[in-house]
Formats: C-alpha cells, sequence, structure tokens
C-alpha cells in the first residue's frame, strides 16, 4: 500500500487524483490486475467520474446539497451530520481494473477524493495488485 496527501481547499469539493494514483500504479510495476483508491475518512470518499468537465463535479456537489443540506434536523453535535451521510452515499474507495500497467478508464472518467468536511488534510491510500 502506497499513500499520499491532499490539502482539500473547501468544505465541499472533489480533488481529481487520477494523476497521483496512475503515477502509482506504473510505479507498482504491475502488468494486470487491480488497483484500490481508498480514504480513511469518515467525511470525505472516493468517486469516478467525469474528468473533462467540471460541471460534471459541481453538478454532482449540488445534488448532494440539495438531498443532503448542510443544516438538518440530525442530531450529531458536530455539525458535519451531512458530510457523513454524503460520504456513505459515494463510499470511501474505489476499485480499478489494470491492464497493460496502466489503470483502466473510459475517455473521460477520472478518480476524485470527494471532500464533505473540509478544508482538511486527507489522505489516500492505494493498493495495486496482481490479477
Amino acid at each position: 500500500m502506497t499513500s499520499f496527501p491532499v490539502r482539500t481547499p473547501e468544505r465541499e469539493c472533489l480533488v481529481d487524483v487520477t494523476p497521483q494514483v496512475a503515477r502509482l500504479v506504473s510505479d507498482a510495476g504491475v502488468a494486470e490486475g487491480l488497483c484500490v483508491v481508498c480514504v480513511p475518512h469518515t467525511t470525505a470518499g472516493v468517486t469516478l467520474n467525469e474528468s473533462a468537465d467540471p460541471d460534471v463535479a459541481r453538478d454532482l456537489l449540488a445534488f448532494l446539497a440539495g438531498a443532503v443540506p448542510h443544516r438538518g434536523p440530525y442530531r450529531h453535535v458536530e455539525g458535519n451530520s451531512d458530510a457523513h451521510i454524503k460520504t456513505s452515499l459515494l463510499g470511501s474507495s474505489v476499485t480499478v481494473p489494470v491492464s497493460g500497467g496502466r489503470l483502466v478508464l473510459g475517455t473521460w472518467q477520472g478518480l476524485f477524493l470527494a471532500e464533505f468536511d473540509g478544508p482538511r488534510q486527507r489522505t489516500v491510500h492505494v493498493v495495486v495488485a496482481r490479477g
């Protein structure tokens, strides 16, 4: 397992981590296998989505904000219940195939750290395994 830090700039944002993950996959020297990307946080997740148009990220964040508002009838006293719920909806890990020593992503796909309680220093864990 290899890890790298990500400093998120806002309370809610998607940070494209595709270049860092792709570099780790290349460095791992695994021709065929799987790459698991995981974040060990309860208020930040990982998602795979379009990276070509930044409006996709904005739309996703806007949808989640409408579905799970920051202020709601929550019981958790820290004031970040919405972040916990959004993280549960997106998930904390993504698995991507590796072929030819590279991530197998669609033309427009990218890997994103999804921040819901920032700005913070986050950690992304990457495991590359032979298939």
